[in-house]
């Protein structure tokens, strides 16, 4: 067995956390297809393989139009059963013992979907998971930054019902003319609410951005984050309090936001010691969920067993999860690592 092979199959096989993953992103062409079928929502395709020309999206609001297509098709509680329960099988087929998956309201409202209707179908998928094979799962009420804050204030009074099914809030979405000090308000009230507080900034959003959602949001969390290498003053700050950075490769490069995977900055980032992680975002639409990533990073940035294990241990110390929960993922990584 190669060298290769022997490293991919590790890599595989490694417990992992994933933080930063949307879950309308992981609704594959086939259910998308099936699901436009049962529910009659027209689509612009009528085979998966024009399905899989539309994947080649040439910027992140091409791919949003296509995303938002693809989540109107969801309608009923078995729909987001079984858009949950496919992610939650990914999960265990990619070693993910633990997900905070990011749930977007503001994708399904304005369609007439209730919270009733689409968390049935996600708590239902999430209790069979974790009876099944123990799958942890929390979840991140994500907001749409495109979006007024006005509404966004409104989700988060209707979130109220289901506040213990939430561990976090989230702001999503094009970063374009959309600054994290948009929604300070959303931020200050679920703040005082108890939520913990992530958001995208400086993926196609400069620096400025994760400065403003650090300042102006108070965040913990920073997903993305990889522009943070234009501020060297940011860079530092984010080293020395360790605020996680929730990285996606395949996603960065399929968004341009680095033009091919080689040039990407992740092992720089973890070499100057700031707290990343690696994450699929959105796998679908992005050609590849966990795994893939990793061996990307592997294949083309020639990423070690070093530089992947504080990758992994990155994932559990930045997760939502309580402290003792932390301490035994990162307790069965490390019986993993010692291991042949």
């Amino acid at each position: 067995m190669s060298e290769q092979k022997n490293f991919e199959d590790w890599l595989k096989a490694a417990p992992k956390s994933e933080l930063h993953l949307h879950l309308d992103g992981t609704l594959e062409a086939r259910r998308l297809l099936s699901l436009a079928e049962k529910t009659h929502v027209p689509l612009s395709y009528q085979t998966l393989e024009e399905v899989e020309v539309a994947y080649q999206f040439e910027n992140l609001q091409s791919f949003l139009d296509l995303y938002y297509l693809g989540a109107s098709v969801l309608r009923d509680e078995e729909d987001f059963y079984h858009l949950m329960m496919d992610y939650l099988q990914r999960c265990r087929e990619n070693n993910i013992v633990h997900t905070e998956i990011m749930i977007e309201p503001q994708t399904y409202l304005p369609n007439g979907i209730e919270f009733p209707v689409f968390m049935a179908g996600f708590k239902r998928a999430i209790a069979d998971a974790r009876s099944q094979w123990g799958q942890s799962a929390l979840l991140i009420l994500s907001f749409l930054r495109h979006m007024p804050e006005a509404d966004a204030l409104h989700v988060l009074d209707l979130a109220e019902a289901y506040r213990d099914d939430f561990v976090a809030i989230g702001l999503a979405s094009g970063e374009r003319d959309n600054p994290p000090q948009k929604f300070t308000e959303l931020y200050r009230r679920a703040g005082e609410r108890g939520y913990r507080l992530t958001a995208h900034a400086g993926e196609e959003g400069p620096p400025a951005y994760i400065r403003a959602a650090l300042d102006d949001l108070q965040v913990e969390r920073i997903d993305h984050g990889v522009r943070c290498v234009e501020d060297e003053p940011l860079v530092e700050e984010l080293r020395e309090r360790q605020i996680p950075l929730t990285v996606c490769p395949l996603s960065n490069v399929r968004l341009h936001v680095f033009s091919e995977m080689k040039q990407h900055n992740i092992l720089q980032l973890l070499q100057r010691g700031l707290k990343v992680t690696v994450n699929s975002d959105d796998p679908a639409y992005f050609g590849g969920y966990l795994n893939d990533n990793f061996i990307a990073l592997y294949r083309e940035l020639n990423l070690n067993r070093e530089q992947a294990l504080q990758l992994l241990q990155n994932g559990f110390e930045a997760s939502f999860l309580p402290a003792e929960a932390k301490q035994n993922y990162l307790e069965q990584l490390r019986n993993f690592a010692e291991g042949p």
